[in-house]
């Protein structure tokens, strides 16, 4: 009876200035979540600069089977993370200390049998993932040294969320950063001076992980309010069950966000092979935005981790007006950190891609700048949804928050991405031409043009038809398709649409605005028809 209230006196978690809280909680798991989004865009960074457009295609590929290796950390970390803060405010550390050990085999068991199944199973994956015929020679060499560090990846964050709730923000924090040192000081030694291309990234990135791995398993023999002893090691079906519950919200998350990307890898290879950008260029410049948007998501992931432990601990001790409190507090944080970088992808997207290298390609830039425009278009709330599904998980609650990580990107985000080609239609129209017969499809880049007022894609025709120089093979860039024409096409095919038989409508994901171009040959006889 005397021990659950002085564990909630004694722990600065039940009587601190909340402010004060989360900001030494939150600004280490911030810069933590931050070195660990570094792995990949450093790599992204020194392939790029080495190795070209290729090498970061084959990154981006590989790129889910890391966000699939973080989300089993997460369930493993958040879920014994919160667990163990509910018990402690439960004034319960034996309950706590059953909850890290088994978190503890459970990552060990996790780590190594994921490992295998990427040894095992690594090129029938990429190519699920998108890996073309050119990319998957660099993902081949890039993943199968990295795969081999998932498992101290798994331990190294899961523990990191541990020594977070036990007290020590900033050991979490120093685990992950002097991996990501070492990393990047080995990236262009093995990439420039061994010339060893994306493996010597690939191994650069191994070396980092085992160093931060060291750190964090160092931490298990020295938990401040517990005492592991060999009996919390035995896995309990029970114990183990509840750590799964309340780490489910942050790793479905994490699963969603994988399962998108694989979803747009497919889909950018379909539908950039019919296009001038080629296969490779929307890939690469996905993987681009992909990981940028990681540096945003980051910080906001860094704030719901700096919280979950005052959360946890403050509803098991029954202070629910601190709960309250520190949820608006963190939500006020989360949205200045979205808006912030909402205005960032909007306004210097082409000064972002370039840090990445291949800026003298235009169609890269072209694309990637687009993308990365539409895609992050509603960043500026993302930090609001992410942070309530973790608060429920913080709670005890991982039903809710798992059915609100599920809305984020998988009950709407997906089907949308299946659906909304009803609204950015392809329409083929059937014209008589030289060739007897002609299906030519709309120049969408043109209706783009009309729709948002930009200039660029309505400006030039008339120069471009006159012998203006286009793409490769005798190919107009679809920003040179001008007024006259684009107006003619609207005017021509979209007036008289509901009674003309001959039109008809292609589905093409919504996404494929970006890459969709028109015939080029087909518009240029139309316009010397005409």
């Amino acid at each position: 009876m005397n021990q659950e209230p002085e564990i909630r006196t004694e722990n600065p978690l039940g009587y601190a200035p909340l402010p004060t809280l989360l900001r030494r909680f939150a600004v280490p798991s911030i810069i933590a979540m931050l070195v660990s989004s570094l792995y990949n865009i450093v790599d992204q960074f020194f392939i790029g600069q080495g190795v070209g457009y290729l090498g970061n295609a084959a990154t981006n590929v590989a790129y889910p089977l890391t966000t699939i290796c973080l989300a089993i950390a997460l369930l493993i970390g958040i879920g014994s993370a919160s667990r163990f803060s509910l018990s402690l405010g439960e004034g319960n550390p034996e309950r706590a200390a059953e909850a890290v050990g088994n978190a503890i085999g459970m990552m060990v068991l996790f780590g190594l049998a994921y490992a295998v199944v990427i040894q095992l199973f690594l090129e029938p994956l990429l190519t699920a993932f998108g890996a073309t015929e050119d990319v998957m020679p660099y993902a081949v060499s890039y993943t199968r040294i990295t795969g081999l560090g998932m498992p101290l990846l798994i331990i190294t964050n899961a523990m990191s969320n541990l020594a977070r709730a036990d007290g020590s923000p900033k050991y979490s924090m120093a685990c992950m950063l002097v991996g990501a040192v070492i990393n990047t000081i080995l990236d262009p030694i093995c990439i420039f001076l061994l010339n060893w291309g994306v493996a010597g990234a690939a191994w650069a990135t191994v070396a980092g992980q085992f160093v931060s791995f060291l750190m964090a398993v160092r931490y298990a023999r020295h938990f401040h309010r517990i005492q592991l002893q060999k009996r919390h090691f035995r896995l309990r079906p029970d114990t183990c069950l509840q750590t799964v519950s309340l780490g489910l919200s942050a790793s479905l998350n994490q699963l969603a966000i994988t399962f998108v990307q694989i979803v747009l890898n497919n889909s950018l290879t379909y539908y950039g092979s019919m296009s001038p950008y080629g296969k490779e260029i929307p890939l690469a410049a996905c993987g681009i935005v992909m990981k940028v948007n990681a540096i945003m998501l980051a910080v906001i992931i860094g704030i719901n981790q700096g919280s979950q432990p005052i959360i946890g601990f403050n509803y098991g001790a029954r202070q629910f007006r601190r709960v309250r409190d520190i949820y608006r507090l963190s939500i006020t944080y989360n949205l200045a950190v979205s808006v912030t970088a909402f205005l960032l992808f909007q306004l210097f997207p082409a000064q972002i891609v370039g840090l990445f290298g291949d800026s003298g390609n235009a169609l890269y830039m072209e694309f990637a700048v687009k993308f990365m425009r539409i895609f992050l278009f509603m960043a500026c709330v993302n930090g609001v949804q992410m942070f309530s599904s973790s608060f429920f998980s913080a709670i005890g609650k991982p039903i809710r928050g798992a059915v609100l990580s599920l809305t984020r990107q998988v009950i709407f985000l997906v089907p949308l991405l299946l659906l909304l080609h009803k609204v950015f239609v392809q329409r083929r129209h059937k014209a008589p031409t030289s060739h007897g017969g002609l299906d030519e499809p709309i120049p969408l880049q043109v209706l783009i043009g009309f729709l948002d007022g930009d200039d660029a894609h309505v400006d030039g025709f008339s120069q471009g038809a006159h012998g203006r120089d286009g793409l490769a093979g005798g190919q107009l860039s679809a920003h040179d398709l001008g007024l006259d024409l684009g107006r003619d096409l609207f005017v021509d095919r979209f007036a008289g649409v509901a009674a003309d038989d001959d039109f008809q409508w292609t589905s093409s994901p919504c996404h494929s605005v970006l890459i969709e171009q028109v015939h080029y040959e087909h518009l240029e006889t139309s316009c010397q028809e005409g």
